[in-house]
């Protein structure tokens, strides 16, 4: 990516160290020292932080329900993990890149699936 202090050169425009730019809410979504440093921010409509990336070449994507809660996260460095929330915003699960897990997906839940025995229907509850 080309450095926002490159393209006011080229175009003329006067500026001073550091350069720094907030969307309509607020959020920094780019910033740049005078040592050539820089990082820019993405962000959702409420305010959290979805993509960032800097001048050294690192870079992070998060994903977040419609609570907030950050449910997903992964950087160029390869690390990434998976979350999962309660109704009350409790985690329920976790996963990671190293392997790590905690709890149990909603995905491999059986809780309220009904299964047939001899004949007669029950419904899973889980514990």
């Amino acid at each position: 990516m080309k450095k926002l202090s490159d393209i006011y050169k080229e175009l003329g425009i006067d500026f001073t160290f550091p350069i720094e730019i907030t969307n309509a809410s607020g959020n920094q979504t780019y910033y740049e020292d005078s040592e050539g440093d820089w990082y820019k921010r993405e962000y959702d409509s409420n305010g959290n932080e979805t993509y960032f990336e800097d001048s050294k070449g690192f870079w992070s994507k998060r994903e977040y329900d419609a609570s907030g809660n950050q449910t997903y996260y992964e950087d160029s460095e390869g690390d990434w993990y998976k979350r999962e929330y309660d109704s009350n915003g409790n985690e329920t699960y976790f996963e990671d890149s190293k392997g790590y897990k905690d709890g149990t997906p909603r995905s491999q839940s059986c809780a309220g699936k009904i299964v047939e025995v001899d004949g007669k229907k029950y419904k899973l509850t889980e514990l």
